[in-house]
Formats: structure tokens, C-alpha cells, sequence
């Protein structure tokens, strides 16, 4: 079996921390470098109920996309939420490892797996990453699909590929324009918009779009007649836990390693429920 440093070695190459945003928190959080390592859990979120299945599951390490700690702290304390999962790692001999907006980055990363959970063809990076001389490194992906899709149609193909959340996806556009390109971004895409106007696309799918970006957006239909597909954070970037795992699976097949390799399947999006609005219901009209 390898070691904790020779499974970190190995991610790394495959999500060097230099890739990673400047205001991001990535690498190793716990863990022994000389542990050895039998058994690896990849998850998006590293919450007590992904550590306490990384427990039952007899994980030696457990890798997440989220960090755990994204800007500094002063305690550890298991009266913490935060510290409670610290505790649990350490007593259980579990190490966490965090790859995420060098994940982003990646080639392939979390939106190459997006766009392959929805059978999309990757073009280019939507923000291309300078430092790549091949181009091929970014945020985001530019995408083409086979056959052209109505909006509603990408967006009920979305809800069926993707994990099922309380969210379900939202539209924000013509839901019967066609779509022959589509820009993807695991995770909070709104600050992408400007790119996404600029690459001329027909439908950007993202996740947490906030209102005044995507109203402002979507009132500008001169310059920008696309519309939005905006799903779960959770769901957009769940499709990388399964291209993570089967790139270490090569990796550990490469190197004659006995590792097994799992993926989580627990939701670990905060939304349990959804009231929909009654479809006549105005501001100030009687029930």
C-alpha cells in the first residue's frame, strides 16, 4: 500500500496547488505523510456526515473539492463544528485533502465533468488560465452539443443527469430558444457572466446565479439574447467526485498500488425542501 505522501505526490500532478486561486485554501489539512493509505472517499463537501461515512467505510483518506477551512481560525475545538470533523479525522486516522479552484482549473476539471455528465462536447476554456501555453487549462468550458436542444430541453436534461436536488434547475430566458453551444461552471458562476457574453454562446449553466447579476444580465437582450440555467452548487460539482476517482484509479493501476476507490453518493446540499409558488399568484391578488 502507499503512503499518504505518495498519494498526495500523486494529486497533486493531477491539481497542482499553484493553480488555485490566491484566496483559496487547498492541499492537505490532517493527515501523517508515512500513513498508509488502503482506501480513498471523494466527496464535494467535508461536513461530519461525509467524515462520519468516510469512518464507516474504513477510508484511510478522504478528498474533498470544499475546503474545510477557507479563511484562518483561532480553534480546533470539537464544540466546533469545524473542529468536530478535525477530531474525528485525527481520532479515526483519516488524512483530508482538499483540491478546488485548482480542480477548477484542471484538464480535465470540475467542468469538463459537467459538461460530460450532460453529453456535451468541451470546445475551449470559457476563461482561459494565461499560464497554459496549449490553452486548454481554465475556468469554465465552452461546449457544443451534437443536436440542438430547446432551453427546456437542455435544462430537463440537466435536471435528469444531475444528482437530484430540492432545486431542481431554473430558467432565466426563452425556455424555447435554441441551443447549438452552452457554456458550463461547476459552482458559483455569476462572475463569469462578462465571459460568457463574450463567447457567444446560446445558454450558460451555472450555479448560484444571485439576482441582480442575472436580472441585470438577462434585461440586456440586445447584446446578450442567451439564456440561464442555474442549478444546485452541490449538483454541478458532484460529477467531479466520479472523474477524480477513476483518474486516481488509473494512477494507482499505473503505479501497482492496491487502492479502492469510492465516491460518495450522500446529498450534501444544505436545500431539503421546495414550496412551489401557486402558478397564479401574484403580489397583492386575493387566494
Amino acid at each position: 500500500m502507499p503512503r499518504l505522501s505518495e498519494v498526495i505526490a500523486a494529486l497533486e500532478t493531477l491539481w497542482p496547488a499553484e493553480w488555485a486561486e490566491s484566496w483559496d485554501a487547498v492541499g492537505t489539512v490532517v493527515g501523517d505523510p508515512d500513513q498508509e493509505v488502503a482506501r480513498v472517499l471523494f466527496a464535494v463537501d467535508p461536513v461530519q456526515e461525509i467524515v462520519d461515512e468516510a469512518v464507516k467505510l474504513g477510508a484511510d483518506l478522504l478528498v474533498t473539492h470544499h475546503p474545510l477551512y477557507l479563511r484562518g481560525t483561532t480553534t480546533v475545538a470539537a464544540s466546533t463544528f469545524k473542529g468536530r470533523v478535525v477530531h474525528t479525522l485525527i481520532k479515526n486516522d483519516i488524512a483530508l485533502h482538499v483540491a478546488h479552484t485548482n480542480a477548477d482549473r484542471a484538464d480535465p476539471g470540475v467542468s469538463d465533468a459537467l459538461a460530460g455528465a450532460l453529453d456535451l462536447r468541451v470546445v475551449r476554456p470559457l476563461v482561459p488560465d494565461p499560464t497554459d501555453p496549449e490553452g486548454r487549462r481554465g475556468l469554465g468550458r465552452v461546449c457544443e452539443l451534437d443536436h440542438p436542444l430547446t432551453v427546456r430541453e437542455l435544462a430537463a436534461r440537466a435536471a435528469e443527469r444531475l444528482p437530484a436536488t430540492t432545486q431542481g434547475i431554473r430558467i432565466a430566458g426563452d425556455p424555447e430558444a435554441q441551443v447549438r453551444t452552452v457554456a458550463v461552471s461547476g459552482g458559483s458562476g455569476d462572475s463569469l457572466l462578462d465571459d460568457v457574453r463574450a463567447a457567444g454562446v446560446d445558454a450558460f449553466l451555472t450555479a448560484d446565479l444571485r439576482h441582480h447579476p442575472a436580472s441585470e444580465f438577462t434585461a440586456d437582450r440586445a447584446h446578450s439574447p442567451l439564456a440561464l440555467l442555474d442549478a444546485a452548487h452541490w449538483a454541478t460539482e458532484w460529477p467531479w467526485c466520479e472523474l477524480a476517482a477513476a483518474q486516481l484509479d488509473e494512477i494507482s493501476d499505473r503505479h501497482g498500488w492496491d487502492l479502492r476507490v469510492h465516491v460518495s453518493k450522500t446529498v450534501t446540499d444544505p436545500w431539503t425542501a421546495h414550496a412551489a409558488s401557486a402558478p397564479t399568484q401574484t403580489p397583492g391578488a386575493p387566494n
